[in-house]
């Protein structure tokens, strides 16, 4: 099957997915390009359709947002996430816990990747455990939540699980929770990005992706915007409680992940 089917057809499949779960695209779609790219390539050009992606989500469904959730949520958030962003260059100097090799796989367990790893595991065990599933924060909690889905976004990038292990829990509809973390993840992710451009870290993507890859890169973008179309015409049929579950099942796979060195 050709390379640009495989990379649509992936994107499609996770933007549609995380269209509800308001999280992972980016841990989904980035091991499909490391098939065909080097991995600093398949990291750069994962964060191009993730970008695209958000955009367009937010186009698509920001409308149905919970003004007051996104301001009270949101602006903390982006203050954070700044922050969190200008302390990844420091915490980047600490050297790794462990590390251990699967296969052709190298791992590395990091003090980030372990933190952000048992907190996102943390929120899981509210999402899956019956005792846990009514609970509610209540929204005067919600700056708390945004600062701290905030700051270990900019430091981590997995600021979209931590919001929705939170949104997920202040009571408000599907609806407006997919549109409310949508609008916020693009503002979000607007941040991290202005804040990247001191790091080194911007540069070297800048000049990762080549002429001769762009064509699968819009690939990507293509494949995750019919993800997302797909997906929004079922939105007004997906429950509190599937979301919920949806969250949960992401937030265990992903957290066992990224604390295990692999993400």
């Amino acid at each position: 099957m050709p390379a640009a089917i495989v990379v649509a057809l992936a994107a499609a499949a996770a933007s549609g997915l995380t269209l509800y779960s308001g999280f992972g695209l980016g841990t989904l779609l980035m091991p499909v390009f490391a098939l065909f790219f080097p991995v600093e390539t398949a990291v750069a050009s994962t964060a191009v359709v993730h970008a695209a992606n958000n955009a367009f989500k937010a186009a698509a469904v920001g409308r149905l947002a919970d003004r007051a959730v996104v301001l009270r949520f949101g602006v903390p958030a982006l203050c954070a996430a700044y922050a969190g962003a200008s302390a990844l260059g420091h915490l980047s100097r600490f050297e790794e816990l462990a590390g251990y090799t699967l296969g052709p796989l190298r791992a590395s367990i990091t003090p980030v990747k372990l933190t952000v790893g048992m907190l996102m595991a943390f929120f899981a065990v509210f999402e899956l455990a019956p005792a846990f599933r009514r609970l509610r924060f209540d929204k005067k909690y919600l700056p708390l939540g945004g600062l701290l889905s905030g700051f270990f976004g900019g430091l981590s990038g997995h600021q979209g699980a931590l919001r929705s292990a939170f949104l997920v829990k202040v009571g408000i509809g599907a609806e407006a929770f997919v549109g409310s973390n949508a609008l916020i993840g693009l503002l979000v992710d607007g941040v991290r990005i202005a804040a990247y451009t001191g790091l080194p870290v911007s540069e070297q993507a800048q000049i990762a992706i080549g002429e001769e890859q762009w064509p699968l890169v819009g690939s990507g973008i293509a494949g995750a915007v019919c993800g997302v179309i797909a997906a929004k015409k079922y939105l007004h049929k997906v429950t509190s409680a599937a979301v919920q579950s949806l969250v949960g099942a992401m937030l265990l796979l992903i957290a066992a992940l990224l604390a295990a060195g692999i993400l």
